[in-house]
């Protein structure tokens, strides 16, 4: 029983029972996902970010100059740490218990988002592969566009209720379902 209590994620009472087939506009909740945080030293700034590119299974969200999170939705934590540990010129911290990663997609992805952020993001603007940090719900967050119509969002663990809450309120117009990952 104390096993499960360990592993019970922190919006589990947001969505347990109320998870349905997803619509066109739908809101995933990624059970494990592999957060760290890196800092680049001063100097190694370009070498760490195309370090980070060139990662396998990583991908690196721009937070800004000289941080980046270090996310994996595949490879174990250790592995991360492995990856990140044989860079020069950079610091990192596991993330992952603190942070709850959000993906949410869709042809309204778009209108919802302009609910929640003060960005624009239109594909424009706001490219594929790009991210930034943001106040997204009224809370800080680092929101990645990973799709034509995708978008994932990061958030501290402790408001992680709020963001969900809120991103569905914003998306109860456009039929707006949610569901954990696999």
């Amino acid at each position: 029983m104390a096993n499960n209590l360990l592993h019970r994620h922190v919006l589990e009472d947001h969505i347990s029972g109320f998870e349905n087939d997803p619509n066109p506009n739908h809101l995933v909740v990624v059970r494990r996902p592999v957060i760290f945080s890196v800092l680049a030293h001063v100097g190694h700034e370009a070498a760490v970010a195309e370090s980070l590119r060139k990662a396998e299974d990583i991908v690196p969200r721009f937070c800004g100059p000289s941080e980046w999170l270090a996310v994996s939705q595949t490879a174990r934590a250790e592995t991360v740490a492995s990856v990140l540990s044989g860079m020069t010129g950079a610091s990192f911290a596991d993330q992952s218990d603190g942070k709850v990663l959000l993906v949410i997609s869709g042809p309204s992805v778009r209108q919802i988002l302009a609910r929640c952020v003060a960005v624009d993001l239109h594909p424009d603007v706001f490219a594929q592969r790009q991210s930034a940090n943001m106040m997204c719900c009224h809370v800080a967050a680092n929101v990645a566009r990973t799709g034509p119509d995708t978008f994932e969002i990061i958030v501290p663990r402790p408001v992680a209720g709020s963001a969900f809450d809120e991103l569905m309120e914003m998306g109860r117009e456009h039929a707006l379902s949610r569901s954990f990952s696999d």
